[in-house]
């Protein structure tokens, strides 16, 4: 259980990183993170993060691929953890 959670700490961490580097990126004009990268980062885990970032500072928001994409990843997360803690709590 607590390496569960060191790792969602970490990859929360990293996810909310790389999405406030590719905010800097787009601003600068510089070389960006690609989609894939930063929807997979929210799969493996970082979506509460990274959803947070995103609205913080405003990046990613107007693509409907991460307005919906990630709180959709968030949910089905989330169900997923219910349904496995009632498996092994029940």
């Amino acid at each position: 259980m607590q390496f569960l959670l060191l790792y969602l700490l970490i990859i929360n961490l990293i996810s909310a990183g790389v999405t406030v580097g590719d905010k800097l990126r787009a601003v600068r004009h510089g070389v960006r993170v690609p989609e894939a990268v930063l929807l997979c980062l929210a799969a493996l885990g970082g979506s509460p993060a990274m959803l947070l970032t995103m609205l913080l500072i405003r990046h990613k928001t107007r693509k409907p691929k991460f307005m919906v994409g990630v709180p959709v990843i968030l949910l089905l997360q989330m169900a997923a953890a219910f349904v496995v803690w009632r498996c092994l709590y029940a």
